[in-house]
Parts: structure tokens; sequence; C-alpha cells
């Protein structure tokens, strides 16, 4: 398989988890991920009860992704493995009809049995350090949360190893299909001239994906979607992890960090690479909401990387494009969320030997 980021890493431990001999195939394994690659920049927050829809693929996908998350960690953690995750979800409601909706939610989720649960604007005030001011009230989700995306990571890429992945750092040039057997049905050519014969193919490279694609007749344009994210060292008498979990502000993350630290995330840029100031200020401000603690904080560090958006397709892509080979990519801001019903995916795809339809 192509791509080493959280989807790519996720198929292959997943893969391997179930006796499947796997190969996997990315420069990154050798020179880390770029400082611009998705899965490295991701804050890495889990929104799936908290979603807004209640039925539909989009739901399927985060309820899955969101159970395996549990049972991957619990499972990682036995083995050795540090898997941070930190429960719980606060979105907030900055005007009414936010507040509204979120109170329709809580019901439906109420009767589908899931435990979130309103906060009522009295109960934000006593939330140190203090919340913006203008939020109405917010919808708490304990059952979702946050994993730090890096030790994700490293965790599934060691334990896949352990199993017996088979990895190579190298650039992949093309792809083509091989017709040397019905059991070597597809030919990867790396950069040193390496070719690797399989009768599966799993394409989770992001966006580098559409140009391996392109030359077999397959069409899946995918946009970049740049965002920025910064670390904040908080003033000494804040501490974030006394919240509930992270927050959620028109469409802002907070995400708590050890030692009075806190990540702040992420722009929405289109068609931008280099990063604009003004969002970058705009984040930092909380869209002019931001309390006094958070504009006394210093900034420690800042980072940014590429999202892939399929043009004219939903998010994310997850295809059987002919035998033997699957795309598993565009998952544009829910990558970390989603990577493990990805993983689910495509091992369904090739233990039912017949692929199916997308997604």
């Amino acid at each position: 398989m192509i791509g080493a980021g959280m989807v790519g890493l996720s198929v292959a431990w997943w893969l391997s988890e179930h006796g499947h001999r796997v190969a996997l195939i990315d420069p990154a394994l050798a020179q880390g991920q770029s400082s611009e690659a998705g899965s490295s920049a991701a804050l890495g927050l889990l929104m799936a009860q908290i979603f807004r829809r209640s039925s539909g693929r989009g739901w399927r996908l985060r309820q899955q992704s969101l159970a395996l998350w549990h049972s991957w960690r619990e499972q990682l953690e036995r083995r050795g493995h540090s898997m941070p995750l930190r429960p719980g979800l606060l979105q907030l409601a900055a005007n009414a009809q936010e507040w509204q909706a979120q109170q329709e939610l809580v019901q439906q989720r109420q009767r589908q049995g899931l435990p979130l649960r309103l906060v009522q604007h009295p109960e934000l005030e006593t939330l140190k350090p203090a919340l913006p001011a203008a939020a109405m009230g917010g919808l708490l989700s304990p059952d979702d949360g946050q994993i730090d995306p890096i030790p994700a990571m490293k965790a599934l890429l060691t334990d896949a190893r352990r199993q017996g992945l088979d990895t190579l750092a190298e650039p992949v040039l093309r792809i083509e299909r091989s017709g040397a057997s019905k059991t070597e049905r597809w030919c990867v050519h790396t950069s040193s001239g390496q070719r690797r014969l399989s009768h599966w193919l799993v394409i989770a490279a992001g966006l580098s994906s559409p140009a391996l694609l392109a030359p077999l007749g397959h069409a899946r344009p995918q946009s970049p979607v740049l965002g920025q994210a910064l670390e904040l060292q908080l003033p000494a008498d804040c501490n974030a992890e006394l919240w509930p979990g992270s927050i959620s502000w028109g469409g802002i993350n907070l995400v708590p960090r050890p030692s009075g630290r806190l990540w702040l995330g992420a722009t929405v840029e289109p068609g931008n690479t280099k990063g604009s100031p003004e969002a970058l200020e705009e984040l930092l401000q909380l869209g002019g909401h931001a309390p006094a603690w958070l504009q006394q904080a210093d900034v420690v560090g800042h980072w940014q990387g590429l999202r892939a958006r399929p043009d004219n397709r939903p998010a994310p892509l997850l295809e059987a494009l002919e035998p033997g080979l699957l795309l598993t990519s565009g998952h544009y801001r829910n990558g970390v969320l989603l990577a493990p019903a990805s993983a689910a995916w495509v091992l369904e795809q090739i233990q039912s030997s017949e692929p199916l339809p997308r997604l």
C-alpha cells in the first residue's frame, strides 16, 4: 500500500492485525512526515457523537471510528505503546440559533442512548480558564474527545512492524497493471528502480493520490486546503486541563496540553499554501472573542498542513476502483477521526474478495 499518514498507517496496522502481509511505501517512513502533511498538522479532534447529522454515511463512519479508536487505544496500550486520548468535547453555542440546534440535538442523542448533555450558561461561567463570554451555552459529549496524532502514528507503525509489516521509504514513481498473473495484479515502481508486485493495492497518499491514479484512467481530483495551528504557553494561573475536554468555538478548536499549554487551530484556507497572517490573527483572537488570559498567552509553536478535499465528491473517498485497487483518501478535516473506519472498510474489501462500490 502507498501512504504512511494517519489513514495509511491505520490501514497497514489493521490489516497486519488480521494476519495479512502488508508492504507500506512512503518516503516519510525515513524522513518523517512533511511539515505540511495533513496528519502531522492535525489536532486530532474526535467529533463523532456531537456530529449534527443522525444518519447517513458520515454518521456511520464517525460512530464506527470512535468505537474503534477506543478499542485500538486499549489494545495498543496493553502492548506498551503510548496512545494519548483525552475524553470530552464541549461545543459552544455562539448565538441563539446554535443554542436551539444544540437543544434539539441533545434530545435526539438521548433518544439514541448517547450521553450528550447541555451545559447552561451559568455552568460555563464556572469553568476556568474562562471561555468566551459570548457563549450562550454548550453541548458536552463525554465520549468524543481528542487523540494526539504523532504518538498514535508511532504506535501504529511500531506495532505493525512487530507483526511483520514491510516498509519501503521511497517515493512511488508510478503504478501499473501487472498482467503477470492473477495473483500479482499490480506493480509499483519506486525511485530506486524497485518493482513491487501485489494482488491488492491500497492508495492512501492524500494529495499525491490523483497523480498516481490518473495514468490508470481514474480521475479523482483533490484540492489542498491549508490549515494553520498554534501552540500556546498559558499564564501561570491557567490550566486548560481543568476543562471537561477540548473546546470547539465557531469552528476553532482549543485542545488542552500538559504543562500549561494549549493547541489552538485550525484555519481553513482553500487555495493558499503559505498561510495568511490575517487568518492566523483571527484564530488567535477567537474571531474577536478571546478571553484576557488567551490574549496574554505566549505563542511557542506554529505549524500548518494541507488537507486533501475531494473535488465534487463527498469526503472521504473510499472506493474500489477496479479489482484489487482500493482508494482511501480525501478525508479533508477528518483524517484522524475517520482513519479506523477507513481501515475497516479496506479490510472488508479484501476479506470479501469482491470489490464493492464506493461506500
